[in-house]
């Protein structure tokens, strides 16, 4: 027998709740200057408790070709990839109309 839900109740296999926390996120994507003049594109608004961040971290850093990290709720990726970041997160799963690029 599967694992069961706490949220939802339904079984491990069937269950929505990552579903339902991509599209009810407001999620907004810029860009800030770090040491030496290293540009960082930030994604903040995501909440770590409902998606697995570390994940979503990886999967972003091998599509854009670059390093990155996770931490305090938010995803920093070394370099500039704001409208690819859209992109690739509507792809994933999440809702065109929450994702802000700033």
């Amino acid at each position: 027998m599967s694992e069961i839900c706490t949220t939802c109740g339904l079984p491990q296999e069937l269950c929505v709740c990552e579903t339902i926390a991509k599209e009810s996120l407001k999620i907004t994507v810029g860009t800030i200057k770090k040491k030496y003049g290293k540009i960082y594109t930030v994604i903040k608004g995501i909440d770590d408790k409902d998606i697995n961040l570390k994940d979503l971290t990886k999967k972003l850093k091998n599509k854009f070709a670059c390093g990155g990290t996770a931490k305090d709720g938010t995803i920093e990726l070394q370099g500039d990839h704001k409208q690819r970041t859209k992109e690739t997160l509507v792809k994933m799963g999440f809702a065109p109309d929450t994702i802000i690029v700033r």
